[in-house]
C-alpha cells in the first residue's frame, strides 16, 4: 500500500509547494510510476479532491478497483461556485492571475484553464464512491450524474457531510470500505441504482 498526502495538506501543509492541479497530477504520475514498478495489480483510494485528480491522471491506466470518498468530480464547477460565491469574473481571474477569498482558498487563472481545458470525459474502472447526503462541497448532481455516465456504485450515507469525522461517520467509512473491496463490478446501465 502507498499512501501520500496532498500539498497543503497532512504532513505536506507547510511545504512552499502549492496545491494546484499542474502539481497534483505530476505528483500523482510520479506514485503510479513508482506503483507500477513493484507491482501489476494497482488500485486506488481517494478523497476529495484526491478522486479529481486521480480522474485526470489515471484515465489510461489500467487500475484494478477505484474507491472514493466524497469525491470531487467537477472542478470547474466548483471553482465557478466559488467565483460566483466571492464575485470573481473571469476576466478579473484573467488579469489578477491569483485572487484569495474569504475561505482561505486561492482562485488561479492557470488552474481555472488547466480544469477548462482538461474535462473528465472517460473512466472505465470499477469504481465504488461512498458520499454524504449533507456533502456542501460536492453536489449529489454532480455524483449522481458520474455514477451513472460511467457505470459506479454509489452508497449515500444520510447526513454524512464532506469530511467523515464522527464516530459514526468513521464506523460507516470502515463497514463500506471492508464491504467493498474487490467486491466492484462494472455496472451496466440498466443496474444504475443509488444504495443508501
Amino acid at each position: 500500500m502507498l499512501s501520500f498526502d496532498l500539498p497543503e495538506h497532512g504532513d505536506r501543509k507547510d511545504e512552499d509547494y502549492a496545491c494546484k492541479v499542474q502539481n497534483c497530477v505530476r505528483d500523482l504520475t510520479t506514485i503510479m510510476d513508482y506503483a507500477r514498478t513493484i507491482s501489476n495489480n494497482i488500485s486506488l483510494f481517494a478523497c476529495s479532491m484526491g478522486a479529481y485528480f486521480s480522474l485526470l491522471t489515471y484515465r489510461d491506466l489500467p487500475i484494478e478497483q477505484c474507491l472514493f470518498l466524497s469525491p470531487v468530480l467537477n472542478m470547474e464547477r466548483i471553482i465557478n461556485n466559488m467565483m460566483l460565491w466571492f464575485n470573481v469574473g473571469e476576466e478579473r481571474l484573467k488579469v489578477e492571475k491569483e485572487i484569495e477569498t474569504p475561505i482561505g482558498q486561492t482562485l488561479y487563472w492557470d488552474y481555472y484553464c488547466y480544469v477548462k481545458s482538461n474535462p473528465i470525459d472517460t473512466w472505465d474502472k470499477p469504481t465504488a464512491i461512498l458520499y454524504g447526503s449533507d456533502d456542501n462541497l460536492s453536489e449529489f448532481d454532480v455524483v449522481s450524474d458520474f455514477v451513472e455516465r460511467y457505470h459506479c456504485k454509489l452508497h449515500v450515507l444520510e447526513h454524512g457531510e464532506h469530511y467523515f469525522h464522527t464516530d459514526e461517520q468513521l464506523r460507516y467509512f470502515r463497514q463500506w470500505l471492508g464491504d467493498t473491496i474487490f467486491q466492484v463490478k462494472p455496472c451496466p446501465r440498466a443496474f444504475y441504482r443509488c444504495e443508501k
